[in-house]
């Protein structure tokens, strides 16, 4: 089969910041992808020094999280944001190779608006993940030119929570009586949340589900920004442009408070590592196929030799044949 030719970047990104989405779909697609054309987009995008308010959305499968940022896009073209992106994150489908289609099904409403892009986005083969995939994708819609990228996850796992992490302001969308289906993931939540929102608050059980996050939070450590808690029904919009108005607030903390830019640095800083992580892994699986790796193997499978001994011979011997990374 004949190999594809590489995609020319460079023109990609000019054209989608010129206004063109299919230019724009393409650079996302190989940043998805990774491999050579998406580390080259990743790398322009990176150089631009481009910069995009982000909001992550996270929460139980059925939250309604879908229909909220349906009505979170509304408020937003409403409220005077030209330009906006939605990435709805599928931690679940490596196989298939794409995300499901359900958000983007809930939010068609929107398929005219020139001013709105919304892209499904699922983990396939990238090299970090999608906690790497995802800032990327974000790096791209803001050399294009997008001001503001919501990124929602469909559920609240540490792969949902680290994707959702990556943004200024995550919001943590519940059900009434939602205790016990994400109860192992409440540390984590509280760590994440900058806003609860106690969704389909028509429904018997919400005032609870708001007492248990107050309890929550007035057990944890204090600082100086309290996750809100809302209710809304996003079926109707109700509670709608409270959540969109808390969003904007959280933000004029976050530059009030001299907060912005460490907290993008430190996003930067932890996506650098997990690059490093997944290049380290791809090298042991290179390293995997040499013969001296596969005696190593044997060693310590029939207890001539620990791992950690094994290790440092391997590594001495990558050394001294010139075979480590960056050499090849």
């Amino acid at each position: 089969m004949t190999p594809s030719r590489p995609l020319d970047v460079g023109a990609l990104l000019t054209s989608a910041a010129g206004g063109d989405r299919r230019a724009l779909a393409r650079l996302l697609s190989a940043a998805e992808r990774g491999g050579e054309d998406g580390r080259a987009a990743a790398s322009l995008a990176y150089r631009s020094g481009a910069e995009a308010d982000t909001v992550g959305i996270t929460g139980a499968p059925g939250a309604g999280k879908s229909t909220l940022v349906d009505r979170l896009i509304a408020a937003a073209r409403t409220g005077g944001v030209d330009q906006l992106a939605v990435l709805a994150v599928d931690p679940t489908s490596p196989f298939s190779g794409g995300a499901i289609l359900g958000d983007r099904v809930r939010m068609q409403g929107h398929d005219l608006d020139a001013g709105v892009f919304i892209r499904s986005m699922a983990s396939r083969g990238h090299l970090g993940g999608l906690a790497v995939a995802v800032p990327e994708a974000i790096r791209l819609f803001a050399t294009a030119g997008t001001p503001l990228v919501i990124v929602e996850t469909v559920g609240v796992g540490q792969v949902e929570v680290e994707v959702a992490s990556a943004t200024d302001t995550t919001v943590v969308v519940v059900n009434p009586k939602w205790g016990d289906s994400i109860q192992a993931n409440k540390a984590g939540l509280l760590e994440t949340a900058d806003i609860f929102v106690v969704n389909k608050a028509d429904m018997p059980g919400a005032a609870q589900s708001r007492r248990d996050l107050e309890q929550m939070l007035d057990l944890s450590t204090p600082g100086d920004w309290r996750p809100p808690i809302l209710e809304t029904v996003a079926a109707t919009g109700q509670g709608v442009d409270e959540l969109w108005g808390e969003i904007g607030r959280h933000r004029t903390y976050l530059e009030e408070a001299g907060l912005l830019v460490p907290l993008r640095r430190e996003r930067l800083e932890r996506e650098f590592r997990r690059v490093l992580r997944g290049r380290i892994e791809t090298e042991i699986d290179r390293l995997s196929g040499l013969p001296h790796f596969a005696e190593l193997d044997s060693a310590v499978v029939e207890h001539r030799l620990d791992p950690y001994t094994a290790a440092e011979q391997l590594l001495a011997h990558v050394g001294e044949n010139g075979s480590g990374p960056g050499s090849h």
